[in-house]
């Protein structure tokens, strides 16, 4: 794998899990509310400090319920008063009800690309995942952020037995250090062993912060952190931190192991191909082990807010609602 050159280091690297901007029980439908509030709280988060409110949208193609898209382009004679300058952030966006019925339903996740079915839904899965990182993109955009969608697979990320085998960050790179924000997700990849399988965002942004080095790493969910059962359950705990040894194991700290009745239990939905929380804690725990504080908080509320904006790199206050994964010094 090619050495990653930045010029400055990263600030954050954010994953927008699928379930937290999508509605999980209907197929490939952008939970519209939620991404709008997220795209606002990142660009609240990625200001430098402009106390501008104006905002150069960036989104002039056109789109549902908007017949001019000339109504977008406001004048910007005076260009003074718009900020572009943000923060180096990187995000990923998990898939949701986009890619996963068509990944599960076709088996691509467990290979054999020989097989037409699988070949079809790997296709399929593609389709559907990329159109969602475009409506993401979109979203950002009319935020003023300056946003690239890059797809893995395009970008020429591979697996072996779905680990990552190869992934030339150079655009990554290059679109940061020329002040784009990458927007990664989820995608269908070939794979060394399998011919082809499901890269996740986790498995993604775990690779990022080992080359990135971002100060802090947020997984933006559907629940308000990591729970000790599943969180459907009226007796479930949040568990508010979660420390990491350096052989990669990870403990409760708060609250304290007496306080909690039983076992932490993980659930994964039977439509997820790609792990599902099970596979958050993991990754979370290899960001956490480099030194990276990680951050799952529920998207569009005021605690992930204060995660993005890097507000929680020391203490975490009593009325926050989330986890925090650290390494144990």
């Amino acid at each position: 794998m090619e050495e990653t050159n930045l010029n400055q280091t990263i600030r954050c690297i954010v994953k927008l899990g699928g379930a937290a901007i999508t509605c999980k029980n209907e197929l490939e439908k952008i939970n519209e509310e939620n991404l709008e509030t997220v795209s606002s709280h990142l660009r609240q988060a990625m200001n430098l400090g402009s106390c501008s409110t104006q905002v150069m949208g960036m989104d002039w193609s056109k789109r549902d319920a908007v017949s001019d898209i000339s109504s977008s382009l406001c004048d910007f004679g005076d260009q003074c008063q718009f900020n572009v300058d943000f923060s180096r952030f990187v995000v990923v966006h998990g898939a949701g009800s986009f890619g996963h019925f068509q990944a599960s339903k076709s088996g691509v996740h467990k290979g054999g690309l020989n097989q037409p079915l699988v070949k079809a839904g790997f296709v399929a899965t593609r389709i559907s995942v990329t159109t969602l990182n475009l409506e993401i993109v979109r979203a950002l955009a009319r935020e003023g952020i300056p946003s690239i969608g890059m797809s893995p697979y395009s970008c020429g990320w591979s697996t072996s037995e779905r680990n990552v085998a190869s992934a030339d960050l150079s655009g990554v790179a290059k679109a940061i250090d020329s002040g784009f924000i990458p927007v990664l997700h989820g995608d269908a990849v070939l794979d060394e062993r399998l011919g082809c399988t499901i890269l996740s965002g986790d498995v993604i942004i775990r690779h990022l912060a080992e080359h990135l080095r971002p100060e802090y790493v947020v997984f933006l969910t559907d629940v308000s952190g990591v729970y000790d059962r599943p969180p459907t359950d009226p007796n479930a705990v949040l568990l508010r931190e979660i420390a990491v040894d350096e052989d990669g194991k990870w403990s409760v700290v708060k609250p304290t192991p007496q306080s909690l009745n039983k076992q932490v239990e993980i659930t994964v939905a039977a439509h997820d191909t790609t792990g599902g929380m099970v596979t958050k804690i993991s990754e979370a725990a290899m960001i956490a082990k480099l030194g990276i504080d990680v951050y799952i908080v529920k998207a569009a509320t005021s605690h992930s807010l204060r995660a993005l904006r890097g507000e929680l790199r020391h203490d975490i206050p009593d009325d926050w609602l989330g986890t925090v994964i650290r390494f144990s010094r």
